[in-house]
């Protein structure tokens, strides 16, 4: 049975998110055609993942320094401290979560030229030793992104993204996603309406949401 991991990012609100408007939108039209498939959304702003500590870094050093790799059932049995303990009580069910799930949604809005910490947050928990290996070749990824201002190609600040090839390279080079299984779609001027400096931009604005739109509601039906 399909199963859609969802997570947002974005530290706004429905009502003034960008990015959290569209995911909805893949959401929605996702569960039309899958009613009875499994569905779970996460809020990694409202209900924030902890960030790795100490006891996480010891954990997985241990692991990767051990000749065979570790079935991650079995991998509490090598925490030797309580600590170790705790963190891998916290990472372990957001794996497991991951696993479950053949399509993985991402609303990211872009701060500072890069991802939000609260996805950051759940990257580091999530990409634990070993913790991936062949288990994710078949999972599409389908990762929304705001901009406020425009850093498509061409454009002056395309230098300054750093998001996309970051997303990019995590998911293909680490997880191992195909790149054939990983779609970006982007909301450039989200902010144009607003930030008198882009007025100039709101029609450029309309129609890369626009664009946005169509291309989820064709990627939720795929």
């Amino acid at each position: 049975m399909p199963a859609l991991l969802h997570l947002d990012s974005s530290a706004s609100p429905l009502d003034r998110s960008v990015s959290r408007r569209l995911t909805a939108r893949f959401a929605l039209a996702w569960q039309a055609r899958h009613p009875d498939a499994d569905y779970r959304h996460r809020d990694l702003a409202a209900d924030p993942v902890p960030l790795v500590g100490a006891g996480y870094a010891s954990l997985g050093i241990r692991v990767e320094r051990r000749a065979a790799p570790v079935p991650l059932p079995d991998v509490h049995t090598l925490a030797t401290t309580p600590d170790e303990q705790h963190e891998w009580s916290l990472t372990h069910p957001l794996i497991t979560e991951l696993h479950a799930a053949d399509t993985l949604l991402l609303g990211v809005p872009m701060y500072n030229f890069t991802v939000p910490a609260a996805l950051k947050a759940w990257i580091d928990r999530i990409t634990f030793p070993g913790a991936h290996t062949g288990r994710l070749t078949a999972t599409r990824v389908v990762v929304v992104t705001a901009r406020g201002g425009g850093y498509g190609p061409g454009t002056p600040r395309e230098p300054f993204d750093f998001q996309t090839p970051y997303l990019r390279a995590w998911f293909t080079e680490h997880l191992g996603i195909p790149d054939a299984h990983l779609s970006f779609v982007h909301a450039e001027l989200t902010r144009a309406a607003d930030i008198p400096a882009l007025t100039p931009y709101r029609a450029l604005a309309t129609t890369s949401l626009d664009s946005a739109r169509t291309t989820l509601t064709t990627l939720a039906g795929a």
